[in-house]
Parts: C-alpha cells; structure tokens; sequence
C-alpha cells in the first residue's frame, strides 16, 4: 500500500514538471508577442498613423482593462484628434491604475489646459514637477495655467523664470508684461517693453502697455508718447486710436481727442465707446448739433451709459428743452447716483427754471459727492476688450 502512494507521488510530480515543461514556453511566447504588438502601436503612432494605433490600443485595453500604459496612449490618440474631453477621461482613468507612468501628468495636464480647466491643470502640472523641477516646459505650463486663470501675482515668477530661460520668446514676455500690468507692478511693466523692443525693434502692442503703465503712474507726457510711437508702428492696432483719444480727452485737449476718435470709428465703425467720447468732445466744443445725432442713436440703440444722457441732457438744456433734459439728468443719475457733475447739470436748469428751492438741494447733493478722476487709460481699454455682462 505505501509502495502504491508513493507510485502515485511520484507520478502527480512528472505530470506537474510536464505541464509546466508546456505552459511556460506558451506564457513567454505571449509576453513576447504582447511586448511586440506594443512596439508596432507605438511605431504607428510615431509615423502619424492614428487610427490603426488607435485600434491596437484599443485591443489591449478590452483584452485588459486594468492596462494603465494602453489607457494612457489612448488619451495621447484622442488628444491628437483634439477630442481633449476624451483624453481626459482616458488619463484620469490611467492615473487611477498607474500614476508613475512617465509624462501622464504632464498629458493630462495639456489635454486640461486645452479646454481651460486650469485649476484641474496646475493640479497635474504641480504633480509633474515634483518629478521634474525647474523642468522649462512645465514651468510656462504652469505660468501660462494661472494667467489663464488670471492670478496674475502667481502666474509673474514662472513667468519670470520662463523668459529668463528662453530669451527669445516674445509672447511669453507679452504675457509676463500683462500680468505685471494687471498686478499693478507698473515698472515691471516698463522693464519688459525695453525687453521687448530689444528683440523686436518695435511693437505696438508692447508701446500701449507701456502707455497704460505711466498714465497710472501720473507721467501723462511719456504715456503719450508711447501710445504715439504705437500709432506710428500700427495704425490698425485695435484700440490705439481710442487710446491716445481718451489720453488727450482726459487732458481737455478736446479738438486732438475728437480726431484720434474719429480714426478709431473709421477702421471699426462699431466702436462704441470711441462714438461716445467723440460726442462728448463734441459738446466741450459747442458742437451740439453733430453730438445730438449720435448721442440719440445711442440711445435709440440701447447703448447709452451715464456720460451720453448727461451730454444729452446738456445739449437740450442749451436749446431751452428743460424737461427734456431733466429727463435725462435723472437717467444719468439712475446708471450713476454720485456723479456730481450731472447733479450741478440739474441744478443749473432747475435754476433757469424758475425752481430755486429744488436747485438749491440738487446742488447740495453735488457738493456731497466728491470730484472723481476719470478712469485709467488701463480700465478703459480693459472694458472694452473684456466687457462686463
């Protein structure tokens, strides 16, 4: 019986160390076939063949679902078709098996930044470089991720670094000399405009940041000779005409206002705020005629704003129209209650009418508001490239 058992032993060990004699070889066989099916796809997608990598991939993930590396390259695939919400979701789901593999972050953090979720972004990036510090790439992605979002005081030092590393690259300085302008870092602005036109030669673009930086600085005599020298170098540069108008306007030189207004409206006849402020210089000049149609259409057109009733309410007032510019005096007042300028405007026709009583408590409440600087020539274009909802 013992002899039996032990027959029956040995017999179970042959069969064993037979079976593994056949599966092993089969094992490595797949392996190394699986190994060259993922050398193929990656060939594929090197000599731009999409679609067939697509397909491979796509097997490896059905045949494995938990294949971290198939997932990955799949989401590079969809982000090369920009089909960037797909990416994501093949990177996210790539992460969550395999978060170690190499550039994943950085992918998903692309794919992220392509559909402006920033936040998402910067949280991939900062992940990537804890891997990779100092890596240029990663430290524009990031510099670029907060601009975008607009932190502007976070987005300056990447942005720095990234411009210190690539000298040559202009639009990373326009987009450091932006943030410092909307940080109200002023001089930082200037010291990237002479950047700037040192690898340029000349940039209008650069020249009207530089005019907004010292027009906020108070020095109105070199704002407009930057906003000139941008004129000079690109007429048709959006809002450089309006600009030096508003510069001039705010300087009461009303005539030189009224014609860099009118050379706006001429390349955009839809410029709205340069049709409002030529108006307005057109009533410190007594031209009311010229200004009463267009503050009229304005109106007609649902684009009035505090400025054109109160101009309005000027030029009816100087044609004997009391009631129609009291009218709009108080329109003025409803979009701008402590405008003290269109509070004197009422009390003086109140006055001329007879109502000494009422005109003597409008210009109370003038004397109440105190005078206001007009806004920046930064605010100004600002409003007008981003205006509010």
């Amino acid at each position: 019986m013992a002899r039996d058992n032990r027959s029956h032993s040995k017999l179970r060990i042959v069969c064993i160390v037979a079976v593994a004699v056949i599966v092993m070889p089969v094992l490595k066989g797949q392996q190394e076939n699986l190994a060259q099916i993922r050398m193929r796809a990656m060939a594929l997608e090197k000599e731009g063949l999409n679609a067939e990598a697509e397909q491979i991939w796509d097997g490896i993930a059905k045949t494995d679902p938990r294949d971290a590396e198939a997932l990955a390259h799949l989401g590079l695939l969809e982000a090369r078709q920009e089909r960037f919400e797909a990416a994501i979701d093949y990177y996210r789901r790539a992460i969550a098996i395999n978060s170690d593999l190499p550039g994943l972050q950085m992918n998903l953090g692309l794919a992220l930044f392509k559909v402006a979720q920033f936040p998402a972004a910067i949280e991939a990036f900062s992940s990537e470089i804890k891997k990779h510090p100092g890596d240029p790439r990663l430290t524009i992605l990031l510099g670029m991720a907060h601009y975008g979002m607009k932190d502007y005081l976070v987005a300056i030092p990447y942005l720095q670094r990234a411009t210190e590393r690539d000298t040559q690259n202009i639009p990373l300085r326009m987009a450091l000399a932006h943030s410092c302008m909307w940080s109200k870092q002023y001089q930082c602005v200037l010291n990237v405009h002479q950047q700037v036109l040192a690898l340029k030669g000349e940039s209008a673009e650069a020249d009207i940041l530089a005019a907004q930086a010292f027009d906020q600085m108070g020095n109105n005599v070199a704002a407009e000779k930057q906003l000139r020298a941008a004129v000079h170098i690109n007429p048709q540069e959006p809002n450089v005409h309006f600009g030096l108008g508003y510069l001039l306007w705010k300087q009461s030189r009303w005539s030189e206002a009224a014609q860099e207004f009118q050379l706006e409206l001429d390349k955009n006849s839809e410029h709205k705020s340069s049709r409002i402020y030529l108006a307005d210089a057109w009533v410190h000049q007594g031209e009311f005629a010229k200004a009463q149609a267009v503050l009229e259409e304005l109106v007609s057109t649902n684009q009035s704003e505090s400025l054109v009733h109160r101009d309005l309410g000027i030029i009816y007032a100087n044609a004997g129209r009391n009631d129609d510019a009291i009218r709009e005096f108080r329109l003025a007042t409803k979009l701008d209650p402590d405008d003290a300028e269109t509070h004197l405007e009422i009390a003086k026709v109140l006055r001329t009418s007879g109502k000494k009583d009422v005109s003597g408590a409008e210009f109370a409440r003038k004397t109440t508001f105190p005078a206001r600087k007009p806004p920046s020539l930064q605010e100004m274009i600002d409003s007008i490239q981003d205006p509010a909802p």
